[in-house]
This record gives C-alpha cells, sequence and structure tokens, in this order.
C-alpha cells in the first residue's frame, strides 16, 4: 500500500471517519488518541474505554459489576436504575422510531435485572431545523410505548443546538424499577450447568436500520424488533419452581449482538459456553442480507429479544413460560454454561465443527440505538 493511502487511512480512523460505505472500523490499534466508532460498538473498543477511562475515574461495588442497571437497596426497598443514549440514525424505521427505542431500551435494562420498571425521565438534545411534526409524531410514539410497559414518564429536560451539530434529535431516558422477587440476577451469577436460552430470533434491528440508512432491498420484509420485555420476563418468574434462584443472569443482546453479550457474561462470571449452531433463529430475509453485506447476525443488534441463564432443571419449565408470552413464541435453548475455556464462546457450526465467537473489534454498524 502507497505511504501516502496508508497515512489516509490512520488519519480517517484517529478522526472517527468511516473506511467503508457502512460505516465499519478499522481493526482497532488499542491506544487511541481520539474516539473513534468503534468505541460505541459495545465492543472490544468499549470494553477498552470502560476499562482504562471510567472504571478508574468511578470506580465502586456497584458500578464494578457492570450490568445494565445498578441494583441497590434504600429504605428496605430494593430498587433498579438504568440510564441509555439513544443517537440511532434515521429517527423513523420499520418496526419503531427513535421514541419508542429510547423508552423499551430503558424498560428493558431494568427488566434484566428482574425488576418491575415504574418512572423514566427523558432529556432531548434537538437541533435547529427539525420539524415540529417529526418532534411529535416522537414524542406520541414514546407515550405509547410507556403505555405499553406500564411506566410513566415523570420529569425531563430539553435542549437546541446549531443547525449542523447534532442530527435531528439525540434522546437519553433514565429509568428506575422495584424489585419485587427475592433474587439476585447479573452476569457474574452464571454457573457451569446453565442452559443459555434466547427468546426469538436475531438480528432484526440492526438490518433494518441498514437497509434504511443505505437504501438497500432485500427478499423478504426486514423490521426492527422494538419491543418492552418487562411482561416476559414477568412471566418467567413466575415459573413454578421450589427455589426463586433459577435464573442466574438476563441480558438483552442489543449493541455487538448475541456473541458480544455472551461474551461479556463469560468474561464476568469466568465461565466457558457452547452453543450450537442449528438452533439459533434467523430469519431467512435477515441472513440473505448479512449474507450480502458479509456481516455476521450473531452480532448484529436487536432491541426486543433476551438471553437468559437458567439452572438446568428448570430450563424446559422457563422455555414454556416464555412460548406462552408474545414476546418469547420462539424461544429456544441454544447452549449451555461449562467449567472449560474460561471467558471463551464456543459454536458448533452447522457443518460439524468449532468455531471461538470472539467479542467484536469495530464497529459493524454505528448508530443503531
Amino acid at each position: 500500500m502507497p505511504a501516502a493511502e496508508d497515512d489516509l487511512k490512520t488519519e480517517k480512523a484517529i478522526a472517527g471517519e468511516s473506511l467503508t460505505p457502512f460505516g465499519s472500523c478499522p481493526i482497532p490499534i488499542f491506544d487511541h488518541k481520539r474516539i473513534v466508532l468503534g468505541h460505541g460498538s459495545g465492543g472490544k473498543l468499549t470494553a477498552d474505554l470502560i476499562d482504562k477511562i471510567f472504571l478508574p475515574a468511578f470506580r465502586n461495588p456497584t458500578l464494578d459489576k457492570l450490568d445494565d442497571q445498578a441494583v441497590l437497596t434504600i429504605g428496605g426497598a430494593r430498587l433498579a436504575f438504568s440510564t441509555d443514549s439513544f443517537v440511532v440514525t434515521p429517527i423513523f424505521f420499520p418496526g419503531g422510531d427513535i421514541g419508542r427505542l429510547a423508552i423499551h431500551g430503558t424498560v428493558n435494562d431494568l427488566a434484566m435485572s428482574g425488576a418491575r420498571p415504574l418512572y423514566l425521565s427523558v432529556a432531548f438534545i434537538l437541533e435547529e431545523g427539525l420539524a415540529v411534526d417529526d418532534l411529535r409524531r416522537v414524542v406520541e410514539s414514546m407515550r405509547a410505548a410507556a403505555a405499553e410497559a406500564g411506566v410513566k414518564l415523570v420529569t425531563g429536560d430539553t435542549k437546541v443546538v446549531n443547525r449542523g451539530k447534532g442530527d435531528q434529535i439525540f434522546i437519553t431516558t433514565t429509568g428506575i424499577g422495584v424489585i419485587e422477587h427475592d433474587i439476585s440476577i447479573s452476569a457474574d451469577r452464571a454457573r457451569a450447568g446453565d442452559k443459555i436460552i434466547l427468546s426469538g430470533y436475531i438480528g432484526d434491528h440492526g438490518m433494518t436500520i441498514m437497509s434504511q440508512r443505505e437504501g438497500l432491498e432485500f427478499e423478504g420484509a426486514i423490521e426492527s424488533d422494538c419491543a418492552p420485555l418487562n411482561g416476559l420476563v414477568s412471566a418467567m418468574l413466575a415459573t413454578a419452581s421450589p427455589a426463586n434462584d433459577f435464573i442466574h443472569t438476563l441480558r438483552d443482546p442489543t449493541r455487538g449482538g448475541v456473541a458480544t453479550t455472551l461474551n461479556e457474561i463469560a468474561k464476568h462470571a469466568n465461565v466457558g459456553m457452547v452453543l450450537d449452531e442449528r438452533t439459533i433463529p434467523v430469519r431467512e430475509s435477515v441472513k440473505g442480507a448479512c449474507e450480502v453485506l458479509g456481516l455476521d447476525p450473531l452480532y448484529v443488534a436487536n432491541e426486543g429479544k433476551l438471553l437468559a441463564l437458567v439452572v438446568p432443571e428448570m430450563a424446559g419449565a422457563v422455555l414454556e413460560q416464555m412460548r406462552q408470552h408474545p414476546f418469547g413464541q420462539d424461544a429456544v435453548i441454544i447452549g449451555e454454561v461449562v467449567e472449560n475455556h474460561p471467558g471463551m464462546v464456543l459454536m458448533k457450526t452447522e457443518i460439524g465443527g468449532t468455531r471461538v465467537l470472539d467479542v467484536m473489534f469495530g464497529e459493524q454498524l454505528p448508530r443503531i440505538c
């Protein structure tokens, strides 16, 4: 490669500019002097940013768990507390919009601790020039999504930035919920023998955003799976059991997809995992789109799916409960937790081999949530 071209790619990487039409980052060097898009991928660059910048500054036992929410005990009540920002582009897409995404994203993070979400706050950053009708449409979508999830928006804030200094609208939602069951659900509680349950088809959200953003058309309709999962979690927790402690871990595989999420859990709990590729549900339309674009559905974002690590003797009963709920009808067991190869996720392939599912390095698709 000519030196000038190599220098140009280096400059683009430092500036966070895309090196491909779809915004993928180069293979990262873990000594960045500036933020690149890959730092928002949910993969290795995100983990690097957290480990080197945020954790040293704010370290405490609650934060160190690195779950999608904090579980706090206040006045004898156990509360879940979470916050998330949404910068998706385009802001309207089949199956949802940035408003629906903002409500369901925070509701789902709370639900992954077993909490019943109660209240949300919302902060809007609006770009000068945003159509008022578009804002009204987003707000109405948020109202409907909050009603669907059974939560209330009780406080908020609005800021406006100059034209060209934002991208229409950014939304931050913060939520609080109450944990009513005698349970402890966290990534570090995964244990060898646990069955890994996936609530349904993967990759729908990420490929919807990709197709809308790039104006691509694929065979078969692709629509975001954006949905509130608190009802599904409640149904799972209601499974008849001699003990409450039968769900060890819950996670919604958003940025980085199923593969990255399971790697995070394996690392935190110091366990290994083995998946069966034949059991992982992917729609033909999503599979075809991923093949065309050279993407792996296991690393594509979801916004209405969850992963559950359940004790083996209860896995069948939990699966049955999930399949009776609208958002769990396609739930399947896709693998199990093992003692071997701690911190690693392996997958038995359809052709009989085994491959390592590593954490994503760069950014397959930026600004998906």
